[in-house]
């Protein structure tokens, strides 16, 4: 197991240095900015965030309410074969590397998951660097928006574990059963809500595949585990790429008005000329 673990340490700091090395494109920080400051803006652009993920779906258009029902219609396709694919699933256990099935738990785990996350904002906060900052930002609020979701789901809903052998429709309504809090998956939504807002940080298909490859390990070995139906890690990935990029857009359009504020024009006038200059 610690074998394990200092494998899964070895991948994160391996990805540290990619994000670090593919963000000498950033935008540097101005000197007059301190860690102090910093920490302020990024908590409000955190709680505004998770405000932003809860309040979206009042200024859906057309189109969103479109992927909405999409989304309902493909979840209700695949509740119909829960039972065949966890099947399938869980007699693969046992030929399935023990290597992926340790990761997958660790990945998906909230204490090593907000390890994760506080290490790169952390790095980000400290070493003035934006790129850090906005990943470390824009993990944590998508992280806090599903947390909340998924943990209250799984209580209101009570549906079982395929480890319970009951069946994929039985439900237990406001249940404190750990055996009836299937739905959603919370490693699915944890490792992909990192694996996303990392993986969204790249250009290159390359990397981008295989920051995906890390974050589908977790659901996969949840199914393998018989911890979870196909339609919990599935709608909770699904449910994790929708927060991420809701959030992303909010902290985008947040730090060009943070830039804006930053710029002001002043007037030079002077014997026989007249400038504008922008100060910022």
């Amino acid at each position: 197991m610690k074998m394990i673990q200092n494998k899964v340490c070895c991948f994160l700091f391996a990805l540290l240095f990619l994000i670090n090395a593919n963000s000498q494109e950033k935008v540097k920080t101005a000197t007059t900015d301190n860690t102090w400051s910093m920490l302020k803006t990024d908590a409000n652009l955190i709680l505004g965030g998770v405000k932003n993920a809860y309040t979206r779906p009042l200024h859906w258009q057309k189109k969103d309410w479109l992927t909405f029902g999409g989304i309902a219609a493909g979840t209700a396709l695949l509740y119909i074969y829960d039972e065949q694919t966890s099947e399938y699933f869980v007699n693969q256990e046992e030929s399935a590397p023990n290597m992926l099935k340790e990761i997958g738990w660790y990945y998906g785990s909230p204490q090593n998951f907000f390890m994760i996350s506080a290490g790169i904002y952390s790095y980000g906060l400290f070493a003035k660097n934006d790129k850090f900052r906005h990943t470390g930002v824009l993990i944590i609020s998508s992280a806090v928006a599903t947390g909340l979701i998924q943990t209250i789901s799984k209580n209101a809903f009570g549906r079982a574990r395929p480890s319970q052998n009951v069946g994929s429709k039985e439900f237990k309504f406001m249940s404190k059963e750990p055996g009836y809090h299937s739905f959603p998956s919370g490693h699915s939504i944890l490792s992909f809500t990192a694996s996303h807002a990392i993986a969204k940080q790249f250009k290159n298909i390359w990397i981008k595949s295989g920051i995906y490859a890390v974050g589908l390990i977790a659901p996969v070995s949840r199914l393998w585990a018989g911890a979870h139906w196909l339609t919990d890690v599935t709608l909770g990935m699904v449910l994790s790429v929708v927060i991420v990029d809701g959030v992303d857009k909010f902290l985008s359009k947040k730090k060009n008005e943070i830039k804006d504020k930053k710029f002001s024009w002043k007037v030079n006038a002077g014997v026989g000329k007249i400038g504008v200059v922008g100060v910022f």
